[in-house]
């Protein structure tokens, strides 16, 4: 029953990598940049929801809708003054903008909010199901159905919609893309969008399961949600939601199993492997670059 029950925690934790993941293949996917400052939209998002739902006294539903609006706003802002200037640099410079935008987005909620945690009321008012000595938390609950929903939301999304079609084409070649008539700097506005929008509710769900929030909230979730992306295939939509819950899995099955101390050692361990193993992931396409 144990190993059942660390099953449900690691669908649990990895539906939620799952989430964050999403935000970051989609990104990369279309803009080719690793955008690391992904996770602290998390914290933003959750922050959003914790002062609307207290200070505002918001219900819990429009708190949320409030946090997606904020941080899709914010994904967009940063894209068109962190990134777009950059677009033609070399991928080292996007990375280390990438960075210094992660750690403005921390000081600036250290400076707002400070370095203690606050509480987060949870949004999911769903009862806890106890199927014999397994319990599944409400928020559990939640953040799996939201996460099965919103992947095929976004695969329906991608393929039979007009700007799901532009964000393929410049996916495949920006150039081209521009020339048939697609505006490329408002699909990958677009996306950044998306993407902040997803890291809201993933934030949201993930507050909402801990109960806290503080500054660097969404650090490590948002590097696990990295190696996530890349363990499905960094680019590929069903391999960010395949590479989140085996994440998931790995973490919560290396904490009751062989150590806690060494349950994140393990998960970077597994990026390695895959790195070694199959480079473009679980899901993703090798590519054959032109020359």
């Amino acid at each position: 029953m144990l190993f059942l029950q660390q099953l449900v925690n690691g669908l649990n934790a990895g539906s939620v990598y799952a989430l964050i993941a999403l935000g970051y293949t989609m990104v990369y996917g279309i803009a080719k940049m690793l955008n690391f400052a992904h996770g602290d939209v998390i914290m933003v998002g959750a922050y959003t929801v914790s002062v609307a739902m207290t200070t505002m006294a918001l219900p819990p539903y429009l708190s949320v809708i409030l946090s997606m609006l904020i941080c899709a706003l914010l994904g967009v802002v940063v894209e068109k003054i962190a990134y777009k200037p950059l677009r033609g640099s070399s991928p080292l410079t996007v990375l280390i903008t990438a960075i210094g935008v992660s750690y403005f987005l921390q000081n600036v909620a250290l400076l707002i909010f400070g370095s203690n945690m606050r509480k987060v009321e949870s949004v999911v008012n769903l009862p806890t199901v106890n199927i014999g000595s397994i319990t599944l938390t409400g928020e559990s609950i939640a953040t799996f159905v939201s996460t099965i929903i919103i992947m095929i939301c976004l695969t329906l999304f991608i393929k039979f919609t007009k700007t799901g079609k532009a964000m393929l084409a410049v996916s495949e070649d920006k150039g081209a893309a521009q020339l048939m008539g697609i505006n490329v700097n408002k699909t990958i506005s677009i996306t950044f969008a998306i993407g902040s929008a997803l890291a809201a509710v993933a934030g949201v769900l993930y507050v909402s399961s801990y109960g806290f929030v503080g500054p660097y909230t969404g650090s490590l979730p948002g590097i696990r949600a990295f190696v996530a992306a890349v363990l499905g295939g960094i680019g590929s939509i069903p391999g960010a939601m395949l590479g989140g819950i085996l994440l998931g899995i790995i973490e919560s099955m290396s904490k009751a199993y062989i150590s806690t101390q060494l349950s994140d050692a393990i998960v970077f361990g597994v990026l390695i492997v895959v790195l070694l193993v199959k480079p473009s992931g679980l899901l993703g396409k090798k590519r054959n670059e032109k020359v």
